[in-house]
Parts: C-alpha cells; sequence; structure tokens
C-alpha cells in the first residue's frame, strides 16, 4: 500500500482496493459458499427491523481449508499490517449471504460496538470485506460515513433482533458526514476501521450479494476474559497462490 492510501484509510477510516482477488479465486470461494462444510456447518439468520433475514457463518479459529488459506494470504495481512501500524492477529472469517429477493438489512454500526463488549482493550481492529458478487445500491452494497470512526465508541443496543449503534446519535451526525454506498466489483476489498459506522439495506434486486469478511486484531490489544488479558498471537502468513492449494 502507498503512503497515500494509508492516508486516505487514516482520513476515511476505510480503503476498497479493486479486483484484489481473480476470477479463478472468486470461483473456489462460491464453490465453497454453495458446496463446502464449513459454511454450511455454522451458517445462522438474524432478522432485520423488516423480518427479512441476513444469513452468516462465522468461525473464530485457523485451520487448513481454503478460509484459512484466504485468511492468512499476504495481499490481506500485510495490508492489514500497514493499516493497524504494528502486527496483526487472526480474529475471526464469516461469510454473509443476502440473497436475492431476500437478504435482509444491515442496522448502521460499528464493529467495535460489539467487539468492546467482548473486552478488547483499543478499537485496533480491522475488517477486510471481500466482495464475492458485485455489490451494488440494488442488492444491498455496504453504506459507511466517511470520517465516522474519528466519533470513538457510540453506545449500541437492540434493533430488532440486531444490535445497532444509538438511533437518536446516526440521526446526528449522518447530516455531518459523507455517506458513501460502496459499490465494488467481484473480487474487491473494502478495508475498514472497527469504529466506522456502517449499514447496508435489503437485498430486493435479482441477484445475490454474497461476501467474505476477515477480521483482524492488533496484536498489542488484548481482550479481557475472566479478568485476565490474553493477547493474540501474529496471524501467519501464508501462500500467495492459495488457490493452487488443496
Amino acid at each position: 500500500m502507498t503512503h497515500e492510501e494509508v492516508a486516505r484509510y487514516q482520513r476515511d477510516g476505510y480503503l476498497l482496493v479493486n479486483k484484489l482477488f481473480s476470477k479463478e479465486e472468486l470461483d473456489r470461494m462460491i464453490r465453497e459458499v454453495e458446496g463446502g462444510d464449513r459454511v454450511a456447518s455454522s451458517m445462522y439468520s438474524s432478522n432485520d427491523s423488516s423480518g427479512r433475514k441476513a444469513r452468516l457463518s462465522i468461525w473464530h479459529e485457523l485451520g487448513s481449508d481454503m478460509w484459512s488459506n484466504v485468511s492468512i494470504c499476504p495481499r490481506l495481512v500485510n495490508g492489514v499490517r500497514i493499516l493497524l501500524g504494528e502486527d496483526a492477529a487472526f480474529f475471526h472469517g464469516k461469510v454473509m449471504l443476502k440473497e436475492a429477493h431476500s437478504g435482509g438489512a444491515w442496522e448502521w454500526h460499528q464493529d467495535y460496538g460489539y467487539w468492546y463488549d467482548q473486552g478488547f482493550i483499543y478499537p485496533n481492529m480491522i475488517s477486510v470485506f471481500i466482495a464475492l458478487d458485485a455489490a451494488t445500491r440494488e442488492n444491498g452494497c455496504l453504506q459507511v460515513l466517511r470520517g465516522s470512526h474519528k466519533l470513538g465508541r457510540l453506545e449500541h443496543g437492540r434493533v430488532g433482533e440486531q444490535t445497532g449503534a444509538d438511533v437518536n446519535r446516526i440521526n446526528q451526525v449522518e447530516s455531518m458526514l459523507d455517506l458513501v454506498h460502496a459499490e465494488m466489483e467481484p473480487g474487491s476489498a473494502l478495508f475498514f476501521h472497527s469504529n466506522l459506522l456502517h449499514s447496508s439495506a435489503a437485498n430486493v434486486s435479482d441477484y445475490h450479494r454474497r461476501s467474505f469478511i476477515v477480521c483482524y486484531n492488533a496484536t498489542g490489544n488484548p481482550q479481557l476474559q475472566g479478568g485476565q488479558l490474553k493477547y493474540y498471537k501474529s496471524c501467519p502468513v501464508g501462500a500467495e497462490e492459495w488457490v493452487q492449494l488443496p
């Protein structure tokens, strides 16, 4: 990443990298979404405020599967290290399915709004959103409030079956910040800060909006667990040509 890209991330709270993954790599990921055991075995649904379902599969450990190979590939891990300004640890991976005509919305929230309650001391954490399909306004692409990571952590509570940021505060800051629809080509990746406010509308289009999201924590950012501080180990760096691995 260039100095200009790092400065843009620090200013905006996110950085879009176009075509980070090839069509061959995308095809492999989509095959695993549609027929792989890891996604199917951990899938659950979350209703938005209108009752539509967003489906999600999440795991917290690296293994020998394809999703782990993607999570540790150099173009992700090294980019995250640069943006964090320190070494990075794998936190979790998740596949999100916002299917045609039925995919639910996600309310305005910060990832650190969840992760603070899980005991993480600092918001020095990053998510990388990889578009497996084209993400457009019509199929419910991510929406972000540019620069909102500088607000600090907002209070979060229940919004339908989801956890969302304080609605009154959102109403106050929306007029102050630029709303950006993060439309993305398949294979593009959005790196974003854990305090960046983001949401997405329901998918009422004819096209799926599937994604793989990898979340990383700074190794210097401990998690409070039962009165003790847990430090995460540095994420291994795997093969650039991961698609060739079994």
